[in-house]
């Protein structure tokens, strides 16, 4: 008997590619059903999607990367995550095109935030690291009415008992929360945090009710989910190897991705499988059906 050829033709799902626009926003229909906008928590990253490989592609460019520590060819997206204690749902992105837009991350850091609150978003607290810890990011927080926990670099300048100094030659005892005022925007609450490696990390919030210490850096630490959600995304959708050189293609591949990551997180959810299990479940049920059809 003839093999039978089964699959979907390469082209075709290069026209697919090319041809369907869909834009960032769209991905709210997706994951609203999953998150409950007045509680959890707000997380504002960026992660780059490897292109070294790919130097004619046109949403690719030279920028750093925090999985490789250094300069990359890729494209900068930058994510905002509704997470609590038990989900992980990616509600909003942008593409980082300056040269494009003119938009630098911060601007796309605030344009994320404005649309959460007009579909109503008004978490515990937002969620940042120091890259977006500027003094007009968290005016813009504190504006809303709105709660955050952040970052701050050792060299931010801070007051206590009115002497001026770097946050890092601040005398605070293990586990201390300390209030202060933050140079160009006012009473903040801070804490050091040391890793088991020794690495030193200052964390500061507008909440000047979070004074106990482990309440504080226990809410930061839902941060990290959105590290997980960039390690998951990227190992579960492929969200970084389409290999087009097209910005169309390539936007309308990353949607994909994102609306796939949602569905898987909403099995996640439901079912209790965790999102490797899910794509190893897909990929056996293929390679099965690929066998069976091809000897039939």
């Amino acid at each position: 008997m003839p093999k039978v050829s089964v699959g979907m033709a390469h082209d075709a799902v290069s026209r697919w590619l090319s041809r369907f626009i869909f834009r960032p926003q769209e991905l709210w229909r997706e994951a609203k059903a999953l998150i409950d906008p007045r509680a959890g928590y707000l997380v504002v990253d960026d992660t780059t999607l490897d292109k070294r490989f790919s130097r004619a592609n046109e949403l690719a460019k030279v920028q750093y990367s925090g999985a490789e520590h250094g300069l990359v060819n890729g494209i900068n997206l930058v994510n905002l995550l509704w997470t609590n204690l038990e989900k992980c749902v990616p509600v909003d992105y942008r593409i980082y095109q300056k040269e494009v837009d003119g938009k630098t991350k911060n601007d796309l850091f605030i344009e994320l935030l404005k649309k959460a609150l007009k579909r109503g978003f008004f978490p515990l607290y937002v969620l940042f690291d120091s890259w977006y810890s500027s003094i007009e990011n968290l005016k813009f927080i504190r504006s809303q009415g709105l709660k955050f926990i952040c970052n701050l670099k050792s060299n931010r300048i801070i007051s206590c008992h009115r002497i001026q100094t770097a946050i890092s030659d601040l005398k605070l005892a293990n586990k201390q929360v300390g209030k202060v005022w933050l140079k160009g925007f006012g009473q903040v609450l801070v804490c050091k945090v040391v890793a088991t490696n020794g690495d030193i990390t200052y964390l500061a919030t507008n909440d000047l009710t979070l004074t106990d210490y482990d309440e504080f850096t226990g809410h930061f630490q839902q941060r990290w989910n959105i590290e997980e959600f960039h390690r998951g995304i990227k190992q579960t959708t492929g969200i970084a190897k389409c290999y087009s050189t097209k910005a169309q293609s390539q936007k309308t591949h990353i949607f994909a991705a994102f609306i796939a990551f949602v569905r898987l997180e909403a099995v996640r959810i439901s079912e209790s499988i965790s999102w490797y299990e899910q794509k190893a479940s897909i990929t056996r049920f293929a390679t099965a059906n690929y066998i069976y059809y091809a000897n039939a």
